[in-house]
């Protein structure tokens, strides 16, 4: 059987970029306008906006949402532009990085920890609240987990430059919980790979222990 054709992972990444139309840059928030939002919507409740608990609510609200999704407003590559040298082509495993995010079908929050591996390439390294920072600018906004796994993925990749690149979330999410199937004990676990562990089943089932925080087999 001929070996399937492996591009590095950020020619690949690049490729497809190229093909698919890049995403509008995002508006500044207008808190006025979310505030007169909320405000209606309490209408909408049968509330009483005026009323003394729920008078400073609208504005509160826009605030709370707006610090929510300061991630629509950043870039997760000017935290990863922050590379030291070190001649290193071993794994990197950060695991447990807690993030909030907000389900764009309900706009309630999920919540949970990311574990994150890469291979280095090109005799640089990136410090490791980089990688923290790069979970929560892709947190921060209208999302769901599939998508946010594969965007952390997509960005480790292609501004490291990486050899290999694997990303596990497990979070709990607040509409499966409150709402619709009310499953409290519920949790989500995604996954996405890039680069030789895409390609590599044997070396990506030895990674993927490590993320889970257990000793490979």
């Amino acid at each position: 059987m001929t070996p399937p054709v492996v591009l590095h992972p950020a020619v690949a990444l690049a490729a497809r970029e190229a093909v698919e139309p890049a995403a509008p840059a995002p508006r500044p928030v207008d808190l006025a306008r979310a505030e007169r939002a909320v405000r209606e919507l309490l209408l909408a409740l049968g509330e009483d906006p005026a009323r003394d608990g729920l008078r400073e609510t609208p504005e509160r609200v826009a605030r709370a949402l707006a610090e929510m999704t300061a991630g629509m407003r950043d870039d997760a590559g000017r935290h990863l532009a922050r590379t030291f040298a070190e001649a290193s082509d071993e794994l990197v495993v950060v695991r447990d990085v807690q993030f909030h995010s907000l389900c764009e079908h309900h706009l309630l929050p999920f919540s949970g920890v990311a574990h994150v591996a890469y291979l280095p390439a090109g005799g640089r390294v990136v410090g490791l609240s980089k990688l923290a920072r790069t979970v929560d600018v892709f947190a921060r906004r209208p999302q769901v987990q599939e998508r946010l796994t594969a965007q952390i993925a997509d960005a480790i990749t292609l501004h490291l430059d990486a050899e290999a690149v694997g990303v596990m979330l497990e979070s709990e999410h607040l509409c499966m919980k409150v709402r619709g199937a009310r499953q409290p004990s519920s949790t989500m676990v995604t996954t996405a790979w890039r680069g030789r562990w895409k390609v590599d089943s044997h070396r990506r089932a030895e990674v993927a222990p490590l993320l889970r925080g257990a000793a490979p087999r």
